[in-house]
């Protein structure tokens, strides 16, 4: 969704909170390419010159048929010289060309500047995303990253090519155009300048009036495509719950307003070209009287008059582009500031290898000792938590809902770094370890499936980029998803698409802990990862995890406490506390808050 970026017409912009600050740093990046820029600045002011000279010439040919046609009358002369006149005219068509050569040289290596920055600016970007924490995701919303991502670039793109080469032509043409107008005729300068400040007073009364209806039109659009999107994506839950009329009506109230706002913008927007249209014409008036009677006194040429019109045509459009440069300018730097604020966020704790371990012999013990943690380190979550898993353990994390189950996870694998206390690994704190490394140990397979757009097969190698075919289909098999997969149309090679609703929530689920089995990792983390599959192939699922968790250490955080009862060692958390330990006999035995949580899984089903 556009964010009120206006680039087009007099739409507003979104202001830049530091803009001398965010321009600064967008000259360093723009710095790289001075040369280019060097060349864009010379090319564009030639190409200005080339094309104010024009109207100049083209008057002295309109002097020349004018004197030609009253000599003949006259009798002073034999007419017009048409050899003189074709040599004005081609020196025009020369001038003309030149100036289009170098306005295409001067747009030339402004593209490829432009293009080059935006291509620096997506390949940060995309390094950074990988550098930053788990936190900084979590705390913005997707639509909003994927805004800074791509049309905050794209704005800034599209800005940035406009706006240097507009103004560089524009301030050229307006000093150009002046300084020939003077050598025409000092007075009529005067009377043109006079004009300005009444079409610059009509402007900014326009683009005042219209900035409100504008921001609303940008708002309405907003939420009509938010209300389209919703509508859309629960289209079934609107027609099971027979909700189409109020959806319709709620639909039917952002249009009307929308409309509303549109109108006027639109309106506002469309009246700019008339009234400076208007000014102009009266400019001409002016001119042509004025010049006519200097004509009479013989103080310029019939020729100059017409070059003057031009002129003054010459000199609104510059006034009208560099008014509509601010708002691109604006609208520029608002989005590099967006972008920057991005590459500038706060990364990862950078990693240090402090101690020498060997990653293949890891994967024994998991130690947590005195862990304290909280996202917000004003509300602690995880306190003084204590606990030792060995190789083969399965150990069960339980709890009601914020309890704190995922976050021992997320600390594990060190989405965050505790607080306080520490978390080992074959005695090895994993604060001391590459990210990469510690990663490599685990398998995860979550409730929230991700799939990308692919062959079922490559979804499946994910999990170990280097496997072979052989190695995917053995996967596929001890996750019993091989037989789903072979009865598509495409068999392994069927493409997922963007969203992986071609296959169901079940299916998906299996896909994953194909991916993990094939990882073949050393540690597993298990997030209910059942919980999308019916009870038949629970079961299933279930033998081939036991199998595959076998000689390693497996985190499972349960909610269906039936599916935990061989665990080795079930961990019970409340309010971010171990309140319990132990195995599933033994903690129903102490009758405690296990207890309660088992006993009233089954209590409606007793009923």
């Amino acid at each position: 969704m556009p964010n009120g970026h206006g680039t087009r017409g007099m739409e507003t912009t979104e202001k830049a909170k530091d803009f001398k600050g965010t321009l600064r740093k967008l000259f360093k990046y723009l710095g790289v390419y001075k040369i280019s820029l060097i060349f864009v600045v010379i090319f564009a002011v030639c190409s200005a010159i080339f094309s104010i000279i024009g109207p100049k010439i083209s008057g002295q040919a309109t002097t020349e048929i004018f004197n030609g046609l009253v000599g003949k009358v006259m009798g002073t002369s034999s007419g017009i010289d048409f050899s003189k006149v074709g040599t004005i005219l081609l020196t025009l068509l020369s001038l003309y060309i030149i100036s289009a050569i170098f306005q295409y040289l001067q747009a030339f290596i402004m593209s490829g500047v432009n293009q080059k920055v935006t291509f620096n600016l997506r390949e940060k970007i995309s390094h950074k995303m990988h550098k930053l924490p788990l936190s900084y995701f979590e705390s913005k919303t997707t639509g909003e990253i994927l805004s800074r991502v791509t049309n905050d670039v794209d704005t800034l793109s599209q800005s940035l090519d406009q706006s240097i080469s507009q103004m560089l032509t524009s301030v050229t043409t307006l000093i150009g155009v002046i300084i020939m107008m003077v050598t025409i005729s000092p007075l009529m300068t005067l009377v043109t300048l006079v004009i300005v400040p009444i079409a610059l007073f009509m402007m900014s009364f326009i683009m005042k009036h219209s900035q409100k209806y504008f921001m609303n039109h940008q708002k309405y659009l907003g939420n009509i495509n938010g209300t389209i999107e919703e509508a859309y994506s629960g289209h079934t839950v609107i027609k099971l719950f027979n909700g189409e009329e109020k959806t319709i009506e709620d639909f039917n109230k952002t249009n009307e307003k929308l409309y509303d706002s549109a109108w006027r913008a639109q309106f506002f927007s469309g009246m700019m070209h008339p009234i400076m249209n208007f000014i102009g014409n009266l400019g001409y008036v002016l001119i042509s009287i004025l010049g006519g009677y200097l004509v009479i006194k013989n103080k310029i040429e019939v020729g100059d008059i017409l070059s003057f019109i031009q002129y003054i045509r010459n000199f609104m459009n510059p006034l009208a582009q560099i008014a509509q440069i601010g708002n691109m300018i604006q609208s520029m730097v608002a989005s590099a500031e967006r972008v920057f604020e991005f590459l500038e966020e706060k990364e990862e704790v950078p990693e240090v290898k402090k101690v020498t371990y060997d990653l293949e012999k890891m994967g024994n013990t998991v130690t947590f000792e005195d862990v304290k943690f909280g996202y917000n380190k004003n509300k602690i979550v995880i306190n003084d938590f204590n606990a030792k898993m060995h190789k083969g353990q399965k150990i069960a994390i339980v709890g009601p809902t914020g309890a704190g189950k995922t976050t021992i996870v997320k600390l594990l694998m060190r989405f965050y770094d505790v607080n306080s206390g520490s978390i080992k690994i074959d005695g090895v704190d994993i604060k001391d370890m590459k990210r990469d490394d510690l990663r490599s140990l685990f398998g995860m397979v979550l409730q929230d499936t991700w799939l990308y757009s692919d062959t079922i097969k490559e979804n499946i190698r994910y999990g170990n980029l280097n496997a072979n075919d052989e190695a995917v289909y053995d996967a596929a098999i001890a996750s019993h998803v091989d037989h789903f997969i072979r009865t598509m149309p495409e068999g392994y090679d069927m493409v997922l698409n963007e969203e992986s609703d071609n296959v169901s929530a079940g299916q998906k689920q299996l896909l994953t802990i194909a991916r993990v089995i094939l990882k073949d990792p050393k540690i597993l983390i298990l997030d209910e990862a059942t919980s999308s599959v019916d009870t038949r192939m629970e079961q299933l699922i279930q033998e081939a995890m036991d199998h595959l968790m076998e000689g390693r250490t497996s985190f499972v955080i349960a909610h269906r406490l039936s599916t935990i009862k061989n665990a080795n060692l079930i961990l019970v958390m409340r309010d971010g506390d171990i309140v319990e330990q132990g195995t599933h006999d033994e903690l129903l035995k102490k009758n405690g808050f296990y207890a309660e949580l088992y006993n009233s899984q089954f209590e409606s089903v007793a009923e």
